[in-house]
């Protein structure tokens, strides 16, 4: 057991592991990872997927990687790869990949064995009788309340047919002989059950669908609560992690496992991850993306991770987000502002430090000489010394934020005004000393003499100045296209009822077109981690050419500045 490893499996599920290990109920350790193949992972299937690999990865056993391709009307082998692509991305190892598909044909075997034992019985009850019948939990109540809180459900007319013709009508269910929605296989368990999902859950449906792996053998596809316990048993998972929402189907899973006499895997939960801001069905994210809201599963705005993958957050950093914020018995909300610190914490150490201008000024230094340049040196990142320095041109005709002038400065603003002081980053100080507007009276160019005494930024005769801005050669910049993000969502539970285009934020996106970046980042590679000083973390985007740079902003930095001018309005 290492320290890496123990620190990052709840200390519930480690010590329930533990005794199972000690007191002889298991021999080995084999976790394994369910996901539906209808969509991309997001952030938060992320959680399920590192307790499953790092409690395996502990405990010296192993992870199955296993698709729940059960509904092949939105299933499609696109997402399988995506979702293995994925979790190798994270860092996630598997003994080997496999499908509930690969179970069809011993799941139907067992379906037959229970119809048999006369425990599972055709039902031509169409399903608006089936809930009808099924009785209702009062408002407020839950399953595990008492059962005189409960309306009972009713038996459906087809629940005593014999063996004999509910083997026979499976059998035709099976071939295709029947529409969809005339018959289910249900369980037949108990229909006054305090759980109502053991009012005999309907274990196979018709579908006459095209299956992305098996075709179109099969006429009926099992619910995931029947494939889903059945195929852990049969693959000989030991612990069956997953979040507090499948704790009112683990009776149901060790119901079918008991009278199959199977072997009998143990469901452990834990609590959901909840983040703010972020959308988790993948029910509404298809629909952003089928709509076109979103370029796609790898729009940056989404918290897919492919999306997250694109907008330069690193898998390190996922997972010290997942595995840092604890385990509490009831699922909650995480702040996406701690995400982002995680994110933020973890590329200041790796990101490489370019200067860029996004709203370009133009800045002249009337005292530079006319046909002179020199080169600076700049750091590479001061949170690590071995990324070393680079040199960055200087001449007379710089490029600097339009947010870095004011020409009438409000309080507290101690960056770039006529007759202030402020230190070029890496090169001199200047001090404004007048501006020019064009035709409709906007600022066109400033104007500033330099101290030449100053390289490097510092005043021979001590002198102090309160703010040091970034800048670009006019005559060496590199032209890029820069995507600024905000929340896609105006509301921090997005999965909440509410209509999506009542939630979205229009101002989500936001594309430069005219940015200047110093020439370093010529050579940059898709997916390189980059701080634009002063602004924010940034990562190369794959629609980048050569020559046409596009860079997607992964989280900005801390700037106290902007919050107070946008609270001063």
């Amino acid at each position: 057991m290492t320290e890496e490893t123990t620190s990052r499996i709840p200390a519930f599920i480690r010590e329930a592991v533990s005794e199972d290990l000690h007191t002889g109920r298991f021999t080995y350790v084999r976790t394994r990872l369910p996901p539906e193949p209808n969509g991309y992972l997001h952030i938060g299937h992320v959680k399920a997927f590192l307790i499953d690999y790092f409690t395996a990865k502990e405990f010296g056993g192993e992870l199955y990687l296993r698709f729940d391709d059960t509904n092949p009307s939105k299933e499609e082998t696109e997402f399988v790869e995506a979702i293995e692509d994925d979790a190798a991305w994270l860092g996630i190892k598997w003994a080997k990949v496999t499908f509930a598909s690969d179970y069809f044909d011993l799941l139907y075997d067992w379906a037959v064995r229970l119809v048999k034992m006369g425990l599972a019985y055709v039902d031509d009850q169409t399903q608006e009788e089936m809930s009808a019948s099924r009785g209702t939990l009062p408002k407020g109540t839950k399953w595990s309340d008492t059962e005189s809180a409960l309306k009972p459900g009713v038996d459906s007319p087809y629940r005593d047919r014999s063996v004999k013709e509910n083997l026979d009508l499976l059998e035709r269910m099976k071939n295709g002989e029947f529409e969809e929605g005339s018959r289910v296989l249900r369980a037949k368990i108990d229909m006054t059950h305090s759980n109502t999902l053991l009012r005999d859950p309907v274990m196979y449906r018709i579908m006459n669908a095209h299956h992305h792996r098996t075709g179109d053998k099969w006429h009926i596809y099992p619910m995931y609560d029947w494939s889903h316990g059945q195929n852990d048993s049969m693959e000989g998972v030991t612990h069956s992690l997953c979040s507090n929402e499948y704790i009112i189907h683990r009776p149901l899973y060790e119901w079918f496992l008991q009278q199959l006499g199977a072997f009998p895997s143990r469901q452990i939960e834990f609590s959901r991850l909840n983040l703010t801001y972020a959308m988790m069905s993948k029910r509404k994210v298809r629909k952003l993306v089928e709509s076109g809201v979103v370029s796609g599963w790898d729009d940056p705005r989404l918290t897919t991770l492919r999306g997250l993958r694109r907008r330069g957050v690193t898998p390190e950093a996922i997972i010290n987000f997942v595995t840092g914020i604890g385990e509490t018995n009831n699922d909650s909300w995480v702040e996406m502002a701690q995400f982002e610190a995680i994110i933020r914490d973890d590329l200041n150490k790796r990101a490489q430090r370019r200067m860029g201008v996004l709203k370009p000024l133009k800045l002249v230094i009337d005292n530079y000489p006319e046909d002179q340049s020199e080169e600076m040196n700049a750091v590479n990142n001061p949170e690590d010394p071995s990324a070393g320095t680079r040199k960055v041109s200087f001449s007379k005709v710089l490029y600097i934020e339009q947010d870095d002038f004011r020409e009438i400065p409000p309080p507290k603003y101690y960056r770039l005004f006529p007759g202030n002081e402020v230190r070029l980053r890496y090169a001199y100080l200047v001090r404004c000393t007048h501006i020019v507007k064009n035709d409709a009276g906007e600022i066109f160019e400033v104007h500033c003499t330099y101290d030449p005494a100053t390289k490097g930024g510092d005043a021979p005769d001590g002198r102090k100045v309160k703010s040091t801005i970034h800048w670009v050669s006019a005559a060496h910049f590199i032209p890029a296209e820069v995507r600024l993000y905000e929340q896609l969502f105006t509301v921090e539970r997005p999965d909440d009822g509410e209509e999506l285009e009542n939630i979205l934020n229009p101002h989500s996106l936001e594309v430069l077109k005219n940015c200047y970046v110093e020439p370093a980042l010529a050579e940059a590679q898709a997916g390189d981690k980059i701080q634009f000083e002063r602004t924010g973390y940034f990562c190369l985007d794959p629609d980048s050419r050569p020559g046409k740079p596009v860079f997607n902003m992964t989280v900005g930095l801390r700037d106290s500045w902007t919050k107070l001018e946008k609270k001063n309005g």
